[in-house]
């Protein structure tokens, strides 16, 4: 006998069973109920039972939790809940999608097997700025497939893809694969195609197969070529056994060089810590000579930052790098901004600051390579030191009296040619203060403040020679702010309102008490405080648009000031024919201006242009009275006029005399269309030119052109960094959707 009933009439098999027996008179025995989350649902065209077995036939379709199994034909066993299908099979759950010729599955179990079958895994995945991300499926094709249980499928001889499956760019094929739903699909003797053609080889292989992508393994081999560096082959292994810390180490056979180091660490253990480590080193082979040994240029860099907000208001941080020398990052970093840094800073404190008071402990080191060859560098320490102070604080509610305080304690160290310490020189130094401001209305505002300082070092400097004899120095410092109304003027245009201020500003500043200037072991600006009897005198005009009730937007600052001393010899602190640097000079300007007692500092003026947005600018001048020129420009210009586009222009120019600084003149621009991994074409290009020398010392083109599910990326680049290095690198990848790039073009690398 069998039963029919139309589709889309649905009804567990156990109901059904009972109600055939009731139809039929046959007394058959109805297994016991299941739970409700566990009976499965049948829907066909018609069926019939037999005993434990449906048979249904015609577009049938079971449905048990959450999944869906469709067929022409399907057999179930509702004792054994193994549903046998054929003709047209279709299984569902979640986000896999399966399509065979014939299956059988276990639906309490979930375990079963397919026969010539395609699938797909439809996610929605996180955005990577490392990797071009597609919104397609992970297609495959296999000739069988066995569902291990919900998230596990062990297949064999396959294909897969995220490209369109009727029109791949690109497949893997294997000879067996296991998919880890939302982890990955592991691929044992697998080969990468492009276009139908084998390109690579790779015993073992692992592609995402979930929303995130971060999953342990070896990434696509780097293949490259180097003037200098000659073929580069190499790979590395990324590591990730926590959701918060990842590992990528990766090595690489330069043949002409050596070997090529390179290991990126970085941790969120909890939302209050994070840290980060890097490590790039090369064991140089040495380039070969005339005569001699190979020069070798090998060395390592490091970088270890930490950060972390600790119980009772403590805060950890530090910043560490090291470099062995400036030869090996001229010889080997791979961008020209890094190739041309001399400098190496470190820090690191830990900090509390509470009830307008503030603790710390820190250690502060720098190093500056002044030759690359012969070795000259600068190196400065401060370490440990600790430091206690306080804000401004009134102790009185109807006077206006401030007091606050400063001081420290640190060993410090220096090493440069001209003097070399010992390893840690004791300094100390106390600064109580009494700050007084006083306010006439709107009209006018003095604010007065006297400090008092005492600072002893353990050792002094005396004829270029560092002797064992403290050294103390007591000073008395006064500062008047003096602030004369701002003068404004508002007006309405075309809805929106306008704001021009023009704000003067007078500062006097008075130091005595230093003296012996020349006997200080200088290592950072605590200890470049000289006499002085000077003014500052600058005026700032700014421009404030509004938009109805928005907030106002400040579209232009321009300020203009300079200094008048009273004191041109900082009571003999400076030194005629030399360049010197100290706080009365630098506060004002970073370029060294004074070689010979002068009244009149350079005028600075200080340009700033933000319009709308979308372009801004920054123009920093300095006009020397004394030698009646411009001196230095620095000039940097960005325009982002359209959300794919940006250009971005630097000029520095200082023409100063050579006792000062060396003349210099460069330019520095850059233009990028979209990025590395964004849809369609992309480009970046640049350059950085010598004026004074009429030499390129860098520049790059990169482009690039990303599809649905692939793309390619090519770029050539030229670092001229004089008889250390000249070289010509040439980098292409293939941009594999949702997996990486196959080339040497990696983020590290990349301009973009």
């Amino acid at each position: 006998m069998a039963l029919f009933r139309p589709i889309g009439v649905r009804f567990p098999v156990s109901a059904a069973f009972a109600l055939f027996a009731a139809l039929t008179g046959v007394r058959a025995q109805t297994p016991p109920a299941a739970p409700l989350s566990q009976k499965a649902e049948l829907l066909a065209g018609q069926q019939r039972v037999e005993g434990d077995l449906w048979i249904a036939d015609g577009n049938v379709e079971i449905r048990y939790r959450n999944l869906i199994l469709r067929a022409d034909h399907v057999q179930y066993n509702e004792m054994s809940n193994v549903a046998t299908a054929r003709g047209h099979v279709q299984l569902d759950v979640d986000v896999q999608h399966l399509e065979a010729d014939s299956a059988t599955l276990n639906l309490a179990s979930g375990k079963g097997s397919f026969a010539k079958v395609r699938g797909e895994l439809r996610l929605v995945r996180e955005p990577n700025s490392n990797v071009l991300v597609t919104p397609n499926p992970l297609t495959f094709e296999a000739s069988e497939v066995r569902r291990l249980n919900d998230k596990t499928y062990a297949i064999d001889h396959v294909w897969l893809t995220v490209c369109r499956p009727d029109r791949p760019v690109w497949k893997f094929h294997a000879a067996h694969a296991t998919l880890h739903v939302d982890r990955s699909m592991a691929l044992v003797h697998a080969n990468f195609r492009l276009f139908r053609i084998p390109l690579i080889y790779l015993p073992f292989a692992s592609v995402p197969a979930g929303k995130r992508m971060r999953q342990s393994g070896f990434l696509i081999p780097a293949i490259g070529n180097s003037t200098v560096n000659g073929f580069v082959f190499g790979d590395a292994y990324y590591w990730a056994p926590r959701d918060w810390m990842d590992l990528n180490t990766g090595l690489d056979y330069l043949s002409r060089r050596g070997w090529q180091q390179d290991i990126n660490f970085r941790a969120t253990p909890s939302d209050n810590i994070t840290m980060s480590a890097r490590y790039f080193g090369v064991v140089d082979r040495g380039l070969p000579q005339a005569s001699g040994p190979p020069l070798k240029q090998g060395g390592h860099s490091m970088q270890f930052e930490f950060s972390g907000f600790l119980k009772n208001g403590w805060h950890a941080a530090a910043d560490l790098n090291q470099l062995t020398s400036l030869t090996f990052q001229l010889a080997f970093a791979p961008t020209f901004s890094q190739a041309v840094n001399s400098e190496v800073r470190s820090s690191a404190f830990f900090t509390n600051n509470f009830r307008g008071f503030s603790a710390n402990l820190a250690m502060q080191a720098y190093r500056d390579y002044l030759n690359a060859q012969p070795v000259e560098s600068v190196s400065l320490r401060s370490a440990p030191e600790a430091r206690f102070s306080s804000v401004d604080q009134a102790p009185w509610r109807r006077w206006p009296v401030y007091f606050g305080f400063d001081s420290l304690a640190s060993a410090i160290h220096r090493d440069d040619p001209q003097i070399n310490t010992p390893s840690y020189v004791t300094r100390y130094e106390i600064a109580p203060r009494v700050v007084v401001p006083l306010h006439w209305g709107p009209w006018l505002s003095v604010t007065s403040s006297y400090t008092l300082r005492s600072m002893r070092y353990g050792a002094r400097i005396f004829a270029d020679t560092v002797i064992g004899t403290p050294i103390v120095v007591n000073t008395g410092e006064l500062s008047v702010d003096l602030r004369p109304p701002a003068l404004e003027r508002v007006w309405n245009r075309n809805g929106s309102k306008w704001k021009h201020t023009i704000e003067p500003d007078i500062v006097y500043d008075y130091v005595r008490g230093v003296n012996q200037f020349d006997r200080f072991i200088r290592v950072d600006e605590d200890d470049t405080l000289t006499d002085t009897n000077e003014f500052e005198y600058s005026v700032t005009q700014r421009l404030f648009h509004r938009r109805g009730d928005a907030q106002a937007d400040e579209l232009v600052s321009w300020k203009i000031s300079q200094k008048y001393y009273f004191d041109p010899t900082f009571g003999g602190a400076l030194v005629p024919g030399t360049r010197n640097v100290f706080q009365a000079l630098d506060s004002l300007t970073p370029f060294a201006f004074a070689d010979e007692p002068r009244r009149f500092s350079p005028i600075v003026s200080e340009l700033t242009l933000s319009p709308g947005g979308k372009y801004d600018a920054e123009i920093i001048t300095d006009y020397d009275t004394v030698r009646r020129r411009f001196t230095t420009n620095g000039t940097l210009v960005k325009l982002h006029p359209a959300g794919n586009f940006t250009f971005s222009l630097a000029h520095f120019l200082i023409d100063n005399e050579s006792v000062l600084q060396p003349v210099s003149n460069q330019i520095r621009t850059q233009a990028e269309y979209g990025d590395l991994n964004r849809r369609g074409w992309n480009a970046s290009a640049g350059f950085s030119y010598d004026i004074n020398q009429a030499a390129l010392q860098n520049q790059f083109v990169e482009l690039s052109y990303n599809g649905g599910c692939c793309g390619i990326g090519i770029e050539y680049l030229r670092l001229s960094l004089g008889p250390v290095r000249t070289e010509n690198q040439f980098r292409v990848a293939l941009i594999i959707a949702n997996i990486g790039n196959l080339g040497n073009l990696r983020r590290q690398a990349k301009i973009f």
